[in-house]
């Protein structure tokens, strides 16, 4: 074959020159991630962290946790907004991490696309880097995936892993929780990033509604509301163990708020957390009457305005939402521990929301 018609890695839709120029748009922006225990920079095979920074530690407990942010990449695909949808996908992983008690250290991503565009690769992972300053780690490193033959030219997905560290003796979980203990619930900033399988099939197939239409109760456009990111707790979380006794943290993802408290619920205890301390956001109103969706099926697939909750003594409470309100972290008391009736679960929403 000659060189004019043989075949090359660029005519199968690989474009080497674009990826490396979109390295160079983002270093500045990983930069900005760096610990002192990051060794080297981008471009090496390997991500470099000075475990001798453990050494602090008596014994030390690696953290580990990895998520994507689901079908929310394809609102910022139709908005063309790239620079957000990590914040997204640091919260997921590193607010996963800190709910034991673990420090966030580091974080590497995945970016997939059918098409290398420098420029938005560069926005996607200023966003991770971004968010990895609000969660207090460091992005140490990451890979690019052009897939022409499996993506069109402007789909994508983003995923990650990320490690922390926690003291043995200072693990959080069920064990530590207690009769009597109080439920804080932290603020949400709306929908996350979970539960959008169901939020587009609600406003796009059945309502009919369009990312640029504005909608009043949101005060916005429906677009901007959807693609709001994702809140990050976790320098939040760990200022209050810093502060005072927490005995454990809960992540509010997938599966709703119920579900997921009660995954730190021990056996022989209850979680009553009252509906009536909190009003839900305009967007989980408007997805429910949107759909017709009832209020549990709302409730086991969105926060409902919940991101992350923290179980503590009861006589903990005034010292946690003072600190939660000194870092501008809007939270209130929710519920109580009890003891589990012969008919009750981990942990159940009472009462009816305020308005």
């Amino acid at each position: 074959m000659s060189e004019t018609t043989g075949a090359s890695y660029a005519s199968a839709g690989v474009d080497i020159e674009a990826g490396d120029r979109a390295v160079e748009l983002m270093k500045e922006w990983v930069k900005k991630t760096q610990r002192p225990e990051v060794l080297g920079g981008l471009g090496g095979f390997a991500g470099l962290f000075d475990a001798s920074a453990l050494k602090r530690y008596e014994r030390p407990l690696l953290a580990s946790a990895t998520d994507g942010v689901g079908t929310k990449v394809d609102i910022a695909r139709q908005m063309g907004v790239y620079d957000t949808i990590g914040h997204d996908l640091v919260a997921m992983v590193m607010d996963d991490i800190v709910v034991c008690g673990a420090e966030p250290l580091f974080m590497t991503d995945y970016i997939c696309v059918g098409k290398v565009h420098p420029e938005r690769v560069a926005a996607i992972v200023k966003g991770i880097a971004e968010g990895c300053v609000l969660a207090g780690c460091a992005l140490v490193g990451g890979e690019t995936a052009e897939h022409p033959g499996l993506l069109g030219a402007d789909d994508f997905d983003v995923a990650g892993a990320g490690t922390g560290v926690v003291e043995y003796d200072r693990l959080l979980g069920a064990d530590r929780i207690r009769t009597g203990d109080a439920v804080i619930a932290m603020a949400s900033s709306g929908l996350h990033s979970n539960g959008y399988s169901l939020v587009r099939h609600v406003v796009f197939d059945r309502a009919g509604m369009t990312l640029d239409q504005r909608v009043e109760e949101l005060g916005r456009t429906l677009g901007e509301e959807l693609l709001e990111p994702t809140k990050i707790y976790s320098l939040d979380c760990l200022a209050l163990t810093r502060t005072t006794d927490v005995h454990a943290f809960s992540h509010i993802t997938g599966g709703g708020l119920a579900a997921n408290l009660a995954r730190v619920i021990p056996d022989g205890l209850h979680a009553t957390v009252d509906r009536s301390t909190w009003a839900p956001g305009a967007i989980f109103d408007l997805v429910g009457k949107a759909g017709q969706v009832e209020r549990l099926e709302l409730e086991k697939t969105l926060n409902m305005g919940v991101g992350m909750m923290a179980v503590v003594p009861a006589e903990s409470v005034y010292v946690a939402l003072a600190t939660l309100a000194d870092r501008g972290v809007e939270s209130w008391v929710a519920g109580e521990i009890t003891e589990r009736g012969a008919h009750t679960t981990g942990a159940e929403l009472v009462g009816d929301y305020a308005k």
